[in-house]
């Protein structure tokens, strides 16, 4: 497979957090995957959760952690060139699955989903890491996934619950808020993109990031990915999603996670 990206959209990862990747899904791929979430939303795991107010139009269905049971997102995650990516990118040599997330917005559902990094609800420590956000449906400007460039640089910010506002992570006060970007857009540099079935976005999990409700159906997977020098950080609380015994696996400070199941010949060894 040839890669599909540059030396420019790996310089624009490095210094921004994100970056659009056209067409990193081939038709068949995104055909493939389309029947992946159809069948995940049909018969959801556990791990599953409604993340909108019972009085939303609509709804926002998520799901964690389903690839083992579902043969369309192994093809993606293991056989696209979506790990290959994922190592240029990262400038990593080697590429681990941390975890899958489904990402369903029905029609006509108002939920915002608020500001926040991912990072400080996970159980990982270190900074090559990587998200691809990716649509099997048309996702138009107004209704897209939003980015603070630079804001994977740190602080890390307070992880808070998305419908009660609740700090069920970190202690209450041990880390800063996250500030009002709304409010304030000339102080920072959103990103958004027009997007197409089988872009994709990818993003630092510490990049700050947000997402409007919908007027069309938003299908989304996302394909969370550790480079070489994630550990794990265990922590005193559930995180999110939650890995159960995990600590009986993987001891703290462990840089291994599941299998290495992509490695590069050479750093950047493919970019021209």
């Amino acid at each position: 497979m040839s890669l599909k990206i540059t030396e420019a959209d790996i310089e624009a990862y490095q210094s921004d957090g994100a970056v659009l990747i056209k067409g990193l899904l081939n038709d068949q791929e995104v055909s493939d995957l389309r029947e992946g979430i159809e069948a995940n939303i049909s018969n959801p795991s556990l791990n599953s959760k409604i993340a909108s107010n019972k009085s939303d139009p609509g709804w926002f269905l998520e799901d964690f952690c389903t690839w083992q049971k579902n043969p369309s997102y192994q093809r993606i995650i293991f056989e696209s060139s979506v790990p290959e990516v994922a190592a240029n990118l990262m400038r990593s040599k080697q590429v681990r699955l941390y975890h899958d997330h489904m990402l369903v917005k029905k029609k006509g559902t108002l939920q915002r989903t608020p500001w926040h990094q991912d990072q400080p609800y996970y159980n990982i420590e270190g900074n090559q890491n990587i998200s691809f956000w990716i649509p099997v449906d048309p996702v138009p400007l107004k209704w897209t996934l939003e980015l603070v460039a630079g804001s994977h640089k740190g602080p890390w910010y307070m992880p808070r619950n998305f419908l009660e506002n609740q700090a069920k992570w970190f202690p209450e006060g041990s880390l800063n808020e996250i500030p009002d970007i709304d409010a304030n857009p000339k102080k920072y540099r959103v990103l958004k993109w027009k997007l197409e079935p089988g872009d994709a976005v990818a993003f630092h999990m510490l990049t700050l990031h947000s997402g409007e409700g919908t007027g069309a159906l938003r299908r989304v997977f996302s394909i969370r990915m550790l480079g070489d020098d994630i550990i794990h950080s265990p922590r005193s609380w559930k995180t999110s999603p939650e890995f159960p015994n995990l600590l009986d696996q993987l001891p703290a400070g462990e840089n291994r996670w599941f299998t290495n199941y992509f490695r590069l010949p050479g750093l950047l060894a493919r970019i021209n």
